[in-house]
């Protein structure tokens, strides 16, 4: 029977990124795939084509010059669902490449297969072509990741009534699209869509869209989305699905109808646990196949095995899961790791993005905390002028009683890029004087943090009085 120090199940962010901390430290390393190719969700149907398809659309239909050159300038004037999975395939080849180059210079052994556990050390892998090995293990990393939820009344049929795993396999573009479900993957594709000038209906059953991001942020996103014709039907939650010949059409709550040429089904995902026989090796799974872990080890109720990424649930990005696979990975090898840093970012890649870091001012009212916020809007830079900028804000919340940063919330162009700013003055616990003292590069869009500090300072303390208080206070 093979031994392994660590058998990773998965090869998502979080499962390379175990595997190859595991192989850097010497341990012999096995990484189990089901899939043919390495890669994962993440690579194959997930964070890489969806993010592909968006800049891809972006690129063609010229919309980041549509603020210059009118509403009917196009790049490429008849696009075709041809043109986006020509860019898609060939950037997953190279992702594929990149990996197998990854596991084979570190030495990380790769078998395709489903994986199932025997016991807590034992696993049966089964190969295609019916075969099967059993192989044992003295630690586990369970990475399997999701897929999308796929309720037994949504008539799908991988043509009209499609998932997000089959939306990038698309044949056809449409002229209308219904995208039910108003989390992050929904809130992509819906205005990836509508950047094509697809009529696109987004429905929610919720009355607002994503409830973990500032409410100032949502409403500025929701308003440019409404004023590029992008149309929403909240707090209508889908009781059935019909068919008018090909066309589906969703009948809300109440009876409304919403027919398209196609319906993207996006309320959800679940845990890809149901084929690991779990009771084997002491573990269950919820009702959405995920897994409980420890969030400072990630070990779950069986010490010796973990899980990371997806399958643990919020917040389900792959940042934060390569994070994870290398924290689990390290304390399955005995490594010592520093405590993680209090803030991660928080990524949609939305036409217009929107990333945000740190606390929100509803979180802040919750904890009842006094802040004070600053705010710039990216027209006010000179490269928001010269990039033909309409929209796109960036918002900054400050502490009134230190001045210390407390959260960084952006919606626009480029705002993903844009925030790690903020994430290195809010980890470094930075104030507001780090942004009014320091220089940045002109014209940049980095420029609004500057605008947005200087916004605040203007209702804050100044700042001599501030370094007073603080003296004074000081023992």
């Amino acid at each position: 029977m093979m031994r392994y120090d660590l058998v990773v199940i998965g090869s998502g962010p979080s499962g390379r990124r175990a595997a190859v901390q595991a192989a850097k430290l010497g341990k012999s390393v096995l990484v189990i795939e089901k899939g043919r190719r390495v890669g994962g969700v993440s690579v194959h149907t997930g964070t890489i084509p969806s993010k592909t398809l968006r800049e891809t659309v972006l690129n063609l239909t010229g919309w980041r010059e549509r603020g210059f050159y009118g509403l009917a300038y196009r790049v490429k004037k008849d696009i075709e669902a041809g043109d986006l999975m020509a860019r898609l395939h060939k950037t997953l080849e190279h992702e594929v490449e990149t990996l197998d180059h990854q596991f084979a210079r570190n030495r990380v052994e790769v078998m395709r297969g489903l994986a199932s556990f025997v016991d807590p050390h034992r696993i049966e892998v089964q190969a295609e072509a019916g075969e099967s090995r059993t192989l044992e293990a003295d630690r586990i990393i369970i990475a399997v990741g999701t897929r999308p939820l796929r309720p037994s009344h949504i008539p799908f049929n991988g043509d009209t009534v499609v998932d997000s795993d089959e939306i990038v396999e698309l044949k056809t573009l449409p002229r209308s699209i219904t995208v039910v479900g108003g989390g992050v993957i929904g809130v992509e594709y819906a205005t990836i869509f509508s950047a094509l000038d697809v009529r696109v209906t987004l429905v929610e059953p919720r009355n607002g869209l994503l409830d973990f991001v500032d409410r100032e942020l949502v409403d500025d996103f929701v308003h440019q989305l409404r004023d590029h014709g992008l149309n929403f039907r909240l707090g209508s939650k889908v009781e059935t699905i019909q068919f008018e010949g090909e066309q589906p059409v969703a009948i809300l709550e109440g009876g409304r109808r919403v027919r398209s040429e196609m319906l993207l089904f996006t309320a959800g995902r679940v845990g890809a646990t149901d084929t690991l026989n779990l009771a084997a090796c002491g573990l269950a799974a919820d009702t959405r196949g995920r897994l409980e872990v420890n969030q400072q080890t990630f070990q779950t109720a069986v010490p010796h095995i973990y899980a990371t990424g997806d399958v643990i649930g919020f917040p389900s990005l792959a940042s934060t899961s390569l994070e994870q696979g290398r924290i689990a990975a390290c304390h399955a090898c005995g490594q010592p790791l520093p405590p993680a840093p209090a803030f991660f970012p928080y990524g949609i890649y939305s036409v217009p993005e929107i990333s945000t870091v740190g606390m929100s001012e509803e979180d802040l009212r919750k904890a009842g905390t006094p802040y004070e916020c600053g705010i710039a809007r990216f027209r006010e830079t000179s490269r928001g002028h010269i990039m033909g900028l309409n929209g796109g804000l960036l918002k900054m919340i400050f502490s009134m009683e230190t001045r210390r940063l407390l959260g960084v919330h952006i919606v626009g162009e480029g705002a993903t890029e844009l925030v790690h700013i903020g994430q290195a003055v809010l980890n470094l616990g930075g104030t507001l004087d780090y942004f009014i003292d320091n220089t940045f590069n002109y014209p940049t869009l980095a420029e609004a943090y500057k605008i947005a500090a200087l916004d605040a300072w203007n209702r804050l303390t100044p700042r001599s009085e501030a370094v007073a208080e603080v003296t004074v206070a000081t023992p």
